[in-house]
């Protein structure tokens, strides 16, 4: 049974077994049969939950409508389906969201809920018109998924040791930077467990919520109710917190509330979209926020991305290509290592060799002599430098740690984090 994630109001209540008829506005055709329909997208949620998906792309081609699922990382092509189908599937999802399913051109944002297999999941409905029609991406949240401790993250002992150091400071700003799914609100969270304590006031404001924590205040952002990460972060400051996490500094009024928040005695845990955790410094400061305002709040950053692990059920020794060895000989220089390992592809990996991520993780603690750099409108590199040169461990030399450890493989490596 699917459920939306909001009540129905009177114009939108539809039965739920069904697609066909009215809901105030003029239906596209369904099909020829309105049950195959339900039964299509209830086996495409169900079928991507099963296979580990986190997200499914629902694809309008020139000849067909691709499936795709999005697992550990990478798309791979599910299937393939007549293009007839295309506009009752899309009505079906935005019914199930609560969507406007007469709206084709403006891009539309939804969710609802489902239980497969006896696991409660949320699904985040998103689309958008292409030149064949409406794409629409299913982004797959597992209520049942275990949370992941601190320690099962997969920092290095020192990295481990240093962020759970900085998580504990009684007030300051600590940042979780990287692309779109790096894996940042699954540090974010682990970050949480961490400190959660019955003596502290822990508050969030996420979009969305995504896991629900027992003693902690969770906030979902609104737009349409005007409440946004800045809105609601100004209202979390009166509610006499002792640690924030702010789901995502996405704007310089939710990064400048943030900063003041970390200077005003409050701990703020946070995400920011950045290729490292010098960049993410350098990100805050295109946003207007001033060097020393950040220099004085931000008191770390932790970079990171999440590499494929090999597969354990097909795992077998290989030759590396030429451009590859070259990778590893350039920041390996002085490895005798000769016997490199990857994923033949197996029906437990669906042919892709890999199986299940790890975290690579860099972790730049702001020093006194960072600090100074800040002020000083130091570059990207120039931080970097200096933070390597006091001890930050960069993602780069992690990820080639478990190369050498036959975790992942060098193409993995440039796939993911390697630029050049």
């Amino acid at each position: 049974m699917f459920t939306r994630g909001r009540p129905r109001t009177n114009e939108e209540s539809v039965d739920e077994s069904s697609t066909g008829g009215s809901v105030g506005f003029d239906v596209a055709p369904v099909g020829d049969d309105d049950a195959s329909v339900v039964q299509l997208v209830t086996t495409i949620v169900g079928r991507a939950l099963r296979e580990r998906s986190s997200d499914v792309h629902i694809e309008p081609q020139n000849d067909a409508l691709r499936i795709r699922f999005r697992v550990d990382g990478t798309l791979i092509e599910a299937q393939r389906l007549p293009l007839a189908v295309h506009a009752s599937v899309v009505s079906r999802l935005k019914i199930m969201a609560g969507m406007n399913i007469v709206e084709r051109r403006r891009p539309q944002d939804g969710q609802f809920s489902t239980v497969v297999d006896g696991r409660e999941v949320d699904v985040r409905v998103a689309t958008v018109s292409t030149v064949f029609g409406e794409k629409v991406v299913m982004r797959l949240l597992d209520k049942r998924r275990s949370m992941i401790g601190l320690a099962e993250l997969g920092m290095p002992r020192d990295t481990h040791r240093d962020y759970s150091s900085l998580i504990r400071s009684p007030f300051g700003m600590v940042i979780c930077a990287g692309p779109t799914g790096a894996g940042k609100t699954t540090t974010l969270y682990a970050s949480l467990l961490e400190i959660n304590s019955m003596g502290k006031n822990v508050t969030t404001i996420e979009d969305p919520v995504e896991y629900v924590f027992p003693g902690i205040n969770q906030v979902q952002t609104n737009e349409q109710a005007g409440l946004t990460f800045a809105t609601g972060l100004r209202a979390l400051l009166r509610q006499d917190p002792d640690v924030i996490l702010v789901g995502e500094i996405r704007d310089p009024d939710t990064a400048r509330i943030a900063v003041q928040s970390a200077l005003t005695g409050h701990f703020v845990l946070s995400s920011l979209h950045g290729t490292d955790a010098a960049a993410a410094l350098h990100r805050l400061l295109d946003m207007g926020i001033e060097a020393f305002l950040i220099a004085s709040s931000v008191v770390g950053v932790v970079g990171q991305r999440l590499l494929r692990r090999i597969c354990d059920s097909c795992k077998e020794p290989y030759s590396p290509s030429d451009d590859d060895l070259a990778v590893w000989e350039r920041f390996r220089p002085d490895s005798d290592k000769s016997l490199f390992f990857h994923g033949a592809g197996c029906p437990d990996c669906s042919g892709t060799g890999y199986r299940d991520r790890i975290g690579v993780y860099e972790l730049l603690r702001i020093t006194p002599e960072l600090r100074s750099a800040l002020v000083a409108h130091a570059t990207t590199e120039e931080v970097r430098s200096i933070a390597v040169a006091q001890g930050m461990s960069p993602m780069i030399d992690e990820a080639m740690r478990l190369v050498e450890n036959d975790t992942t493989t060098v193409a993995e490596v440039v796939r993911t984090l390697y630029a050049g």
